[in-house]
């Protein structure tokens, strides 16, 4: 009867041990899957900061009234060169979008500009490249999404506990990436005429 009962604890005990195993192995999958999904967004993100260089000197020659607006979007630029952490490169990101928003609401003030097409072309390619962002930045939401859940669900929740597995923040859109553009078309001289 003792041979039984050992067998029968050691078969529960290895059978634990594979359960833990099994939970330990996907919360690692899916912690990783977190990193590669925002290694993802990086690559692209710095895709853009490449193309925002080029946009940056072809815009120069033509926005001589909007010095303010590039060297704020290449300031931007070398901020997120910088930052270390996702959260911080997070906001500067949110800051750079407004940037290109506002670039190219005013490159409608500039019809040489409009016609280069050099513009044209980087203009294209960020917003190809914004597109692919935003559907790398919904895989990364769904990763970190499933990750949180799994982390609070029973057994999951004690396996996380032990590792020190917590909540991952979600890439969010900030409130200044949900207004409207604010597009004026204001051309040089019209300042002072009345409006008929």
């Amino acid at each position: 009867m003792g041979i039984v009962a050992a067998a029968l604890a050691v078969f529960i005990l290895a059978g634990l041990l594979i359960y833990f195993a099994g939970i330990y192995n996907s919360l690692v999958k899916l912690s990783r899957d977190i990193e590669k999904n925002w290694a993802n967004i990086d690559v692209l993100l710095k895709q853009r900061h490449d193309e925002i260089r080029k946009l940056v000197q072809v815009c120069e020659g033509y926005m001589k009234y909007e010095r303010e607006t590039l060297e704020k979007i290449t300031g931007l630029r070398t901020e997120y060169l910088r930052a270390g952490s996702v959260g911080e490169k997070e906001k500067i990101e949110s800051q750079v979008t407004g940037a290109l928003k506002t670039i190219f609401a005013v490159a409608e003030n500039y019809p040489e500009l409009k016609a280069n097409s050099n513009f044209l072309q980087l203009q294209a390619r960020i917003s190809e490249i914004e597109n692919s962002i935003a559907d790398r930045r919904e895989f990364y939401n769904d990763s970190v999404n499933i990750y949180n859940i799994r982390i609070h669900q029973v057994p999951d929740m004690f396996v996380a506990g032990i590792l020190g597995y917590g909540d991952k923040t979600l890439f969010e859109v900030s409130p200044e990436d949900r207004k409207d553009v604010d597009i004026k078309f204001g051309f040089p001289g019209e300042e002072g005429r009345k409006k008929d």
